[in-house]
């Protein structure tokens, strides 16, 4: 088979989709790539396999002019690919895509593919995103002939309310659970370079300093603890990092608060955590969830779709996004927990979300 992926950049291909395209090339099939690729070249790995290509001038807002030339420049390279499947992912390039493959699932008897790794419009989602992205993602549907979800809730909606010819579930990209095996780190080092005290109670995050990751919701449950000896690490940047400093001064708690910036080391600082804490408003089925999982972590975090797929009082505590004290409650209720069951828990949890899961998953998928 001949097969296009389409994302909007190419971070999301060099970050999420190498095993993915390894096995389809191994397979025998030919894998070209479409993405706009000006904020990050195409990893190398991809031309070693064989993969083409393209630049399109994806937008990530739906209302750029740019979307209008990304469309025609997309269109000539399905129309000249001759392309037995085209799998989109991210919302924007995946309506363009669906629009653009229309007659060709006629003409040419195309499938077309796409992933939702997460739907803008969720329980408890602005009514902004269901008046805007719900309409499109079900007129899309329409022009879908498999549409695959990574979560549970996203994978009900789609089954009850779209009308692509199939609806799949499948959990996750995978995540290659043989990074984690053999990590060697000296804690005590570890918290030091981090200027964590070395026998505190270290709470870790992972992810951007915006206002979807929500850290503030922690910043604020640490206030309320009123107890110097747990700490609060986040690996991350963002434009909410003076906002987060500034509330921590203001609450007491600026020792406590530690904001790494960009890190390489993050397998290391999951294991010199004590728990994971996930407080995001919105997401998919989050990959450092499933890494801090698959380090043995035990888990604090949002009641949110995704989370509960991972997440549930076996392998650590839950709270809603925006409680403080519910927040506050779950840190106080992981700490007084058995930590060694529920990181043997999240062990062995982890393995349904693995890299060789979801591959086996793809290729049934794929064989149409």
């Amino acid at each position: 088979m001949k097969i296009l992926y389409v994302t909007t950049i190419s971070l999301t291909i060099n970050t999420f989709f190498k095993p993915h395209i390894e096995m389809l090339v191994k397979q025998g099939n030919t894998v070209d790539i479409a993405c706009n690729y000006n904020d990050l070249v195409i990893d190398p790995f991809y031309s070693d396999l064989g993969c083409k290509s393209y630049q399109i001038d994806f937008s990530r807002s739906p209302l750029s002019l740019d979307n209008v030339k990304a469309y025609k420049q997309l269109k000539k390279v399905v129309e000249n690919g001759d392309y037995d499947i085209v799998h989109c992912h991210t919302p924007n390039a995946s309506m363009i895509t669906r629009l653009v493959c229309r007659k060709y699932r006629k003409k040419n008897g195309l499938k077309v593919f796409y992933t939702a790794h997460g739907f803008h419009f969720y329980k408890g989602a602005p009514k902004l995103n269901w008046m805007v992205f719900y309409p499109i993602e079900k007129i899309c549907s329409r022009f879908t002939d498999k549409l695959i979800t990574i979560n549970r809730e996203d994978y009900a909606l789609a089954q009850g309310k779209f009308n692509a010819k199939e609806v799949c579930y499948v959990p996750g990209v995978g995540i290659d659970l043989s990074k984690f095996e053999d990590i060697q780190v000296d804690k005590g080092a570890k918290r030091r370079e981090i200027e964590v005290p070395e026998n505190s109670f270290l709470l870790f995050s992972v992810g951007e300093l915006n206002e979807n990751k929500n850290h503030q919701v922690v910043i604020k449950a640490l206030a309320k603890l009123r107890n110097p000896q747990i700490h609060y690490a986040i690996a991350g940047v963002g434009e909410k990092r003076e906002y987060l400093l500034q509330l921590a001064k203001e609450l007491g708690v600026l020792k406590q608060v530690h904001l790494l910036g960009y890190r390489t080391d993050v397998m290391e600082l999951y294991q010199c955590a004590d728990v994971f804490i996930f407080p995001s408003i919105r997401e998919g089925l989050s990959v450092s969830l499933m890494e801090a999982m698959a380090s043995g972590k035990p888990i604090v975090c949002s009641c949110i779709r995704g989370n509960t797929d991972l997440v549930d009082e076996s392998n650590g505590c839950l709270f809603s996004s925006y409680s403080v004290d519910e927040c506050k409650n779950a840190i106080e209720n992981i700490i007084k927990s058995e930590l060694n069951d529920i990181s043997n828990n999240n062990l062995e949890k982890i393995l349904l979300f693995s890299k060789n899961r979801v591959l086996e998953k793809m290729k049934d998928i794929y064989e149409v």
